[in-house]
């Protein structure tokens, strides 16, 4: 899978890593979380994980109400937006679009833990 996520431009977590702040670029994972907390305006915060991390995704308003289906409706999430990185360990993706890669999921290879 992630071949073909590269061969999209599509970066990991750790790619994005060495990104200067400020360049548009792109990520994808699996989404593990979406809060909007209420102090936030409307915006919403999409943390996404793949095989070498996190990347936390900020969502304004605007955008969310451009591509809410997609947002929520994605398992498999691909972003395309503006990097930042701040003091510390501050590294966020501010989101412009989406892509559902739902479809993609299929080829992920899965194992299975069952118990008796």
């Amino acid at each position: 899978l992630r071949p073909r996520l590269a061969k999209d431009g599509l970066l990991t977590a750790a790619q994005l890593d060495k990104v200067k702040s400020g360049r548009r670029t792109k990520a994808c994972g699996i989404v593990t979380g979406r809060q909007k907390p209420q102090t936030a305006k409307g915006t919403l915060f999409v943390t996404l994980e793949d095989e070498t991390g996190q990347v936390q995704v900020i969502v304004w308003p605007k955008v969310y109400q451009e591509h809410r289906s997609t947002i929520l409706g994605a398992r498999l999430l691909a972003v395309e937006g503006v990097w930042q990185r701040g003091d510390g360990d501050v590294r966020h993706l501010l989101a412009r679009a989406f892509t559902n890669l739902n479809p993609l999921l299929g080829r992920l290879p899965t194992e299975s833990r069952d118990f008796r």
